[in-house]
């Protein structure tokens, strides 16, 4: 494979590249010749152990000795905005090149899966399995993706012509590419970012799910009309009801997104419906499809609503299947069954939307409605909670004086109004953020029970807890417990079908525990959560926070997911992605479909497929707690050195996060003044951290939990670990992709600091160590040997940006020796951050 990549990739880059240098802009030729020469510069002066500085001092002194220091930093900037450009190209000649450079047939396909199942006759076993097992990817408006819209469409075009090797449109593209700013003027806001991220439900998944549904129920000879789950494969979608600390998204918000999702499900629904009525020109069935197009256009474009729920429009195409098969032989009948099951699939919700807030924030709105009810907080939790359930009804909406509160009671109450609009599907989960303790849940659960639970009608609504820190994850089996046993929380899951979603927060968790000790928990709490859960007869699904990068809990999912063993409930898998990862990994059908395939292939073999490289035994289990508690205590001691929230504040980007204008969010949670850890949101924690190519949350403590066993002689007992165990192989191989993406060299210039040059060389000399025990656990002689392809890629990506990595080094160094806020500096470390987290693709 890693030749065809070479071939398909590599190659086609260095000749489309050239393209470049014949564009007709100012001064293209000029930056498109020098950039190559800084490039060598950077490659050769830090070989040489020079800073940043040094190394852009001695090319301008070679090669602009002449100019002026304005068109010095000139030439910097042209060079920022080239080296975008380039790693546009290269995205769109890798993703030209999925088909060739992924086995779309190979392990983890369906094709695979069911040809594995035939073999060892678990055919019926899979399809009982399918009957309720689910994956479902919630999309989130977390800012981690850098290009605006309009570029996002020409890199798709772009991605075409180069499948089609049309060097006239690739230069007409590119062309485009250098008169589009990659910059938003404003930031957007939540409604927007919504409507961004509908485009990838109308334009990928709408026909990617479909398209992996109709494939698996006819190779299974499941009747398509007929299948019991439709939602076997599900969109999640956070934007408009995603709270958590965003000022800026509000009821109306959680409104409009829910009528444009029901819109643009309508606009697919027509589109499909119109290719059907010219296939459908039968007697009798041509009456059926004509009055169900005109039905969808009224409902979408007139003010009258034909259709007002998914049932409706079932019953008419049910009832012109009924015709087509009994008078006519059921000629086309795999169209007309195709698009019922997409109605059945997607309703009229299209994705289903959460409601998301953070639980200090309930506690703020609970203590205003006892004040104003004359009441006070109970000193204990229970007489908290005994206090919460007395109450018959709130105070009235209007007699709230905090504005935030009386917005969130107004988005409590659009849960009724968008349900009853959309259906339940739409919106039916509530998940607070910072879940501490039982009290947080229950507050959660009666407010809404107060709001939307009318004449002690069931609640419509699922209440889902957020365990993040360590600690969290570690109280959340008997918060549950807890739970289960109270009973008007037991009778709402007996209500819901005894089944209870509980979020787990990857990010979070390693910002707060570190890379190993996160994962161990998250996989403890897991395991404890099913045990529990399973005592009380309640089927616990599990919703993971995930980001892109391994550091928060990306990385190789599906192996992840393949290794939980069976005491962890496999009832579905659920999970966010974000930013780059939505436009890398789904942002195109073919990559959505080999994507969603390896999670659904990776919840089945787990199931069908339970063997020892699944499960741990009690051995490995307390090797690993041995692992996941040295490299803790060495990361706990990392995080509370006195340098280590000045260094994100003064010495990273992160302050520049909030002034690129990719997302609505604040930077932090909190209004207070100064930067605290633990109001720091992970995105930046993580993305400041990839900035400066030391990606400490992706690594930190590995190497010295695993160099402390070796001093006690048990080294041979970690890579017997490794070598038995898919869940430690996938977290190791995952932070060797973080360590692959460092590039200490471009901060060395630290080692010389006086107020963080010890700061700098603690995680320097843990980045070699990890890379030296991970070698020996491994046996492999570099880094991510055994993913050659991935590896290239990454190796690809790093020499393009290079130059930008070193452009930022030089404003950061500048900035700190001179201990002014320079505003040529800022822009620069502003502009070059665009690029840097682009090529990564997955570096918040």
């Amino acid at each position: 494979m890693i030749k065809t990549y070479d071939t398909e990739v590599a190659k086609r880059f260095t000749i489309y590249n050239s393209l470049f240098l014949d564009l007709p802009f100012d001064d293209i030729y000029r930056t498109g010749t020098l950039l190559p020469i800084l490039g060598t510069h950077c490659e050769e002066g830090f070989e040489k152990g020079q800073s940043p500085k040094e190394i852009l001092s001695v090319f301008f002194d070679e090669l602009m000795p002449n100019n002026s220091e304005e068109e010095r930093y000139q030439l910097l900037f042209q060079m920022i905005q080239y080296v975008e450009r380039q790693v546009v190209l290269f995205d769109s000649i890798e993703d030209s090149a999925y088909e060739k450079i992924n086995d779309l047939n190979g392990k983890g396909s369906i094709k695979a899966l069911i040809n594995r199942v035939d073999n060892d006759k678990k055919r019926d076993e899979l399809i009982e399995k399918l009957k309720s097992f689910s994956v479902r990817l919630t999309l989130t408006a977390h800012p981690t993706q850098f290009y605006p819209g309009n570029v996002l469409s020409i890199i798709t075009d772009l991605e075409h012509a180069i499948r089609r090797d049309d060097l006239g449109s690739i230069d007409l593209y590119l062309q485009q590419l250098g008169k589009t700013p990659f910059i938003n003027r404003k930031k957007p806001t939540p409604y927007s970012e919504a409507v961004s991220l509908i485009w990838y439900l109308e334009n990928v998944f709408y026909q990617s799910i479909s398209d992996i549904m109709t494939r698996l129920l006819t190779q299974l000879d499941q009747p398509l009309h007929l299948w019991e789950n439709p939602g076997l494969l599900k969109i999640g979608f956070w934007p408009g009801g995603d709270r958590d600390g965003n000022p800026f998204v509000t009821h109306e918000t959680t409104i409009q997104v829910a009528e444009r999702l029901k819109k643009w499900i309508l606009r697919c629904y027509y589109r499909d419906m119109r290719i059907i009525r010219r296939r459908l020109t039968f007697q009798h069935v041509a009456e059926i499809v004509t009055k169900i197009e005109k039905g969808i256009y009224s409902t979408l474009f007139e003010e009258a609503e034909v259709y007002t729920s998914k049932e409706q429009l079932l019953e008419d195409l049910l009832s012109a299947r009924k015709v087509l098969v009994e008078h006519h032989n059921g000629l086309f009948l795999e169209i007309l069954d195709e698009f019922i099951l997409k109605v059945r699939i997607f309703g009229f919700h299209f994705a289903h939307m959460d409601m998301r807030q953070d639980s200090r924030k309930h506690d703020s709105l609970w203590n205003e409605a006892f004040s104003l009810l004359g009441m006070e907080w109970g000193e204990t939790e229970e007489q908290q909670i005994e206090q919460i359930f007395s109450l018959k009804a709130l105070p009235a909406v209007e007699d709230f004086q905090d504005e935030f509160h009386v917005e969130m009671l107004k988005s409590i109450q659009s849960i009724a109004e968008v349900q009853n609009r959309n259906g339940e599907d739409v919106l039916h989960r509530y998940i607070i953020s910072n879940s501490q303790s039982a009290k947080h849940i229950l507050e959660v659960f009666q407010l809404n029970r107060l709001i939307l639970a009318k004449e002690a009608a069931p609640l419509p609504l699922d209440i889902v807890p957020l365990f993040e820190t360590i600690d969290d994850l570690e109280a959340a089996p008997e918060i549950m417990r807890f739970l289960y046993e109270f009973d008007p929380y037991k009778d709402h899951l007996t209500k819901r079908k005894n089944k209870q979603t509980i979020m787990l927060g990857f990010s979070d968790g390693t910002k707060d525990g570190g890379y190993l000790t996160a994962n161990w928990s998250i996989l403890r709490a897991k395991e404890e959560l099913t045990r529990v859960s399973r005592q009380y007869g309640i089927e616990v699904v599990f919703f993971d926070g995930r980001g892109g990068p391994p550091a928060r809990g990306g990385g190789n999912m599906h192996n992840f997911y393949a290794s939980m063993g069976n005491q962890v409930e496999n009832a579905e898998i659920q999970v966010t992605i974000q930013g780059q990862t939505i436009s890398s990994n789904y942002g195109k059908r073919v990559a959505c479909i080999y994507n969603y395939e390896q999670l659904l292939s990776a919840g089945m073999e787990n199931h069908l497929y339970s063997d020892e490289e699944r499960n741990l035994n009690e051995k490995q289990r307390k090797l690993i707690q041995e692992l996941a508690d040295k490299a803790y205590e060495h990361y706990k001691d990392f995080k509370n050195d006195p340098k280590f929230v000045p260094y994100l504040e003064y010495v990273t980007p992160l302050k520049f996060f909030g002034m690129t204008n990719i997302g609505s969010r604040p930077l932090k949670r909190g209004k207070g003044e100064g930067l605290k850890f633990e109001d720091l949101r992970a995105i930046p924690f993580v993305g400041s951290w990839a900035q400066m190519k030391q990606n400490i949350p992706g690594f930190y403590g590995v190497g010295t939990a695993i160099q402390e066993l070796e001093k006690e002689g048990r080294l041979s007992e970690v890579q017997e670990l490794y070598s038995d165990s898919l869940f430690f192989r996938a977290l190791l191989g995952n932070s060797m992709q973080s360590l692959k993406k460092c590039f200490y060299q471009a901060t060395s210039y630290l080692a010389k600091s006086k107020e963080y040059g010890k700061f700098w060389k603690m995680m320097f000399d843990e980045y070699e160590l990890s890379i030296d025990m991970l070698l020996d656990v491994t046996g492999e002689e570099k880094l991510m040997a055994d993913n050659q392809v991935s590896a290239r890629s990454i190796e690809i990506r790093e020499k393009i940006v290079l130059p930008l990595i070193t452009i930022q080094q030089f404003a950061i160094q500048k900035m700190l020796e001179s201990g002014k806020q320079d505003k040529i500096m800022q822009k620069l470390i502003l502009r070059s951050m665009f690029g840097i987290i682009n090529a990564a693709r997955n570096a918040a």
